[in-house]
């Protein structure tokens, strides 16, 4: 089993889970998160002072699959959050030990 976190930018949030829908994943979490990487932040005018914004608004998605599926959606991520510019993201993978279910107490595979 893997977790699959990607940080992406707000306005595609809507089209990777179209694209994970498609590939039927059946679930994930969002949290809204700043941060920055090679974007470096960006200045911004307000009341004619100009100020740095380091840390930028950015979409974290993380999804439990399992091992099997890891190439479709790695695949469904990248195509749908890219926009060819800096600042697209990035996708982690990590390996999970165990999944449990609280409802049911089912674990591993079945649990996702």
């Amino acid at each position: 089993m893997k977790l699959v976190t990607a940080i992406i930018k707000p306005f595609k949030l809507d089209d990777v889970r179209e694209a994970l829908s498609e590939i039927s994943v059946q679930g994930m979490t969002v949290s809204e998160v700043k941060g920055f990487g090679r974007q470096k932040g960006h200045t911004e005018l307000y009341r004619g002072a100009e100020y740095v914004v380091d840390f930028l608004p950015k979409i974290k998605i993380e999804v439990a699959i399992s091992d099997e599926s890891l190439p479709g959606v790695i695949e469904a991520i990248s195509k749908s959050a890219n926009t060819g510019k800096v600042g697209d993201g990035k996708i982690f993978v990590s390996s999970l030990e165990d999944v449990i279910r609280i409802r049911t107490g089912e674990q591993g595979s079945e649990a996702i």
